[in-house]
């Protein structure tokens, strides 16, 4: 018998003796109830005189006609066409089950590290100062500025391995460069244990394999073009898995119900620049929000400049990035108790304190788990799970690096408004005044008046600035309340932190 050639994913090739036949576009593996097919017939010694036809091989009566109208344009018997057909759908059969086959028990490959990659990737997590070390070869890899968010950003990501993993979104106005930090941050994570979204519908989430995103990284590009998906990434997010019902057609034509379900945990990435639009994904991230200063801009225009002359060592950020993955693929799952965590409180001022608390817990077990290498083992005397535990060490780490992220749950203004008023204040400062005018502050900081108008009304409506009635002006004047103000709420929050320490040192 002749053999079915499908070297060609979008063209199969089948030839009996007189005739050939060709499946254009493939064969599709969903829904063995049926066997759709785009099909070209010609005879063998005729190519140029062909039929094309669209046809569900599993309809009798529709191959039927189609057998016939073959036998009437080619002048071939039924009867050659009959078998030929017959012989085609059972090779199409054998086919599309082996594929199925094979993608079912299809695996991603487990790197395998050299003796050298694995002698110096555990080298590097028991060295001292590990995170500092870890932020010094971040920025090696090619991340310039951000260290405090690059950091943070790798230990979220490091969490996906744990049960309950971090997520963060990245906020910042359009050309900030969010997108590039979460996606150079992203490649020092191992490719097979992250997943990138430009594009997906809600409904094609579910169509992964049951295990296929469990303890991967889902990184969003652009949250403003994924709505689709935020819900059941939610869901992943919350409880760790997403199960929807489908009907399918069973036996009989009869519709039958089935369950798609995909595991998690999963850690998440997104960026954005619409910071109010997505509260709901917010309350389960860290917020990071990108450094827009004049002096971030000058390093990495730095950057790009010294990059364009051909004077960045590639060679040394891809050894730094290797390195870093492979760090990564040492990092085994470990269960992580806190004995501290009854001793920590939050400071009064944050919003939301329940799901920042928790934030804040998981936040310091990450840190522990990073340190696995430097850790002892301990076992559970009933259950005899292995363990780790958290250390006074971890917990400054966490409270240095999330010092930031306190402030901002902490803060009455949203991002975008706390950055312009810190930077009016500098204005202002520079000035040795605290009245201003739009016109004056439009033209000094080249901002849209929709924009500032939006800016000005938040900050009058928290009382962050008043209108000075008083002052005859062709524009409106405001003065700054409390030029101090951010500077206290930072002071109390970092008090606070340094006294929950103090009081943990005292205690031990």
């Amino acid at each position: 018998m002749s053999q079915l050639n499908t070297t060609n994913p979008n063209h199969y090739i089948y030839t009996t003796g007189v005739l050939e036949f060709h499946i254009l576009g493939g064969l599709s593996t969903f829904g063995l109830d049926r066997l759709r097919v785009t099909i070209k017939v010609h005879r063998v010694d005729d190519e140029f005189h062909a039929m094309r036809h669209n046809i569900d091989l599993y309809n009798a009566n529709g191959v039927e006609k189609f057998v016939r109208k073959l036998a009437e344009f080619l002048e071939i018997g039924t009867s050659i066409i009959r078998r030929a057909l017959q012989e085609l759908i059972s090779k199409l059969e054998h086919f599309r089950l082996e594929v199925l086959e094979q993608v079912e028990n299809e695996e991603v490959e487990e790197y395998l590290l050299s003796k050298k990659e694995r002698r110096s990737a555990m080298d590097f997590l028991k060295s001292k100062n590990l995170l500092e070390k870890t932020n010094k070869y971040i920025g090696k890899s090619g991340v310039i500025g951000e260290e405090n968010n690059r950091l943070l950003m790798y230990l979220i990501f490091t969490s996906r391995k744990m049960d309950n993993p971090l997520h963060c979104i990245s906020f910042g106005s359009s050309g900030s460069g969010k997108t590039h930090l979460q996606s150079s941050v992203a490649e020092l994570i191992p490719s097979e244990d992250r997943l990138s979204l430009t594009s997906l519908s809600s409904n094609s989430f579910y169509y992964f394999k049951k295990d296929e995103l469990k303890h991967k990284l889902v990184l969003i590009e652009d949250l403003d073009g994924a709505g689709d998906v935020l819900y059941p990434l939610r869901e992943l997010q919350t409880k760790k898995r997403i199960t929807k019902s489908v009907v399918q057609k069973g036996i009989g034509g009869q519709g039958k119900t089935k369950n798609l379900t995909v595991e998690g945990p999963v850690s998440v990435g997104g960026c954005t620049t619409k910071e109010s639009i997505y509260e709901d994904n917010s309350n389960r991230s860290f917020l990071l929000y990108i450094n827009e200063s004049e002096e971030q801009d000058e390093r990495i225009m730095k950057y790009q400049r010294r990059m364009s002359a051909g004077k960045v060592d590639v060679v040394e950020e891809l050894m730094a990035e290797e390195l870093l993955q492979n760090v990564q693929r040492l990092l085994k799952p470990v269960r992580v108790i806190n004995p501290l965590a009854e001793h920590l409180i939050l400071p009064k001022s944050v919003f939301k304190p329940r799901r920042t608390n928790a934030h804040y817990l998981q936040f310091i077990e990450a840190i522990t788990f990073y340190h696995q290498h430097q850790r002892e083992s301990k076992f559970d005397q009933q259950t005899g799970e292995e363990y780790i535990e958290t250390t006074l060490e971890d917990i400054r780490y966490a409270n240095e690096l999330l010092k930031p992220i306190l402030l901002r749950k902490s803060d009455n203004l949203n991002g975008a408004t706390r950055n312009y008023f810190e930077r009016l204040k500098i204005y202002l400062k520079k000035k040795q005044d605290t009245v201003f005018t739009n016109r004056e502050i439009r033209k000094a900081f080249r901002i849209a008046e929709s924009t500032h108008r939006r800016y000005q009304l938040l900050l009058l409506q928290e009382g962050f600035i008043i209108r000075r009635t008083d002052i005859e002006s062709d524009s409106f004047v405001y003065e700054i309340v409390d030029v101090d103000e951010f500077g206290d709420l930072e002071k109390s929050i970092n008090q606070a932190l340094t006294l929950c320490v103090d009081k943990l040192i005292e205690a031990s």
